[in-house]
């Protein structure tokens, strides 16, 4: 069963070998053991073939730079920043356009953008999150939400009576950030006090 499998494979690290001078397995027994060095190794193909060390073959689009650890990205402060104030004017101008207003839309998005940046900034970037997210909410208002008079003026207080109808969210928010934040920063203490 494996047998042709590792057959393919070494044909396909042939192929895959840069120019010059190619090292040829040797013959017999040996074959299934001597590694391409193109090739990742499979733990299930070695423990399926007996413990001999098994190649897959590299897929072409495979990316060649550093493998993924499966972390997410994080996130610096100027890039909580961005990513706040992007992900919270593009959720009201979503609901600008299908209300004509702020709503429950806008509030739920607001949710998932501070939960986002709490997750996903840098260990020793942690406060950015809780900061950034109200300064996005207060953007967003400032330039997306209706105004009833023309003027400094009218925007003023439009900003100051849409932070107060939305002080709910607004403080939601802003406590998903903080409660993520605290935990992650006592998480990581316990971590640094263990080693």
């Amino acid at each position: 069963m494996i047998g042709p499998y590792v057959g393919w494979v070494e044909q396909q690290s042939i192929r895959t070998q840069p120019p010059g001078p190619r090292r040829r397995p040797p013959s017999g027994a040996d074959r299934a053991a001597v590694p391409s060095p193109a090739a990742p190794v499979d733990s299930r193909l070695r423990s399926a073939s007996g413990g001999a060390v098994v190649r897959r073959p590299r897929l072409p689009w495979a990316g060649r730079g550093r493998e993924r650890t499966g972390r997410p990205a994080r996130l610096t402060a100027v890039g909580a920043g961005v990513a706040a104030v992007v992900g919270t004017l593009l959720v009201a101008g979503v609901d600008r356009m299908l209300s004509g207003g702020l709503g429950v839309l806008f509030g739920l998005g607001y949710l998932v953008v501070c939960f986002q940046l709490a997750v996903r900034v840098r260990y020793p970037d942690l406060p950015a999150a809780p900061i950034a997210g109200p300064i996005a909410f207060a953007l967003a208002l400032a330039l997306l939400q209706p105004v009833g008079t023309a003027g400094l003026t009218g925007r003023v207080v439009a900003l100051a009576s849409g932070l107060a109808v939305r002080a709910g969210w607004l403080f939601a928010g802003t406590g998903v950030a903080a409660v993520i934040v605290a935990a992650r920063f006592v998480a990581q203490r316990r971590i640094r006090r263990t080693k």
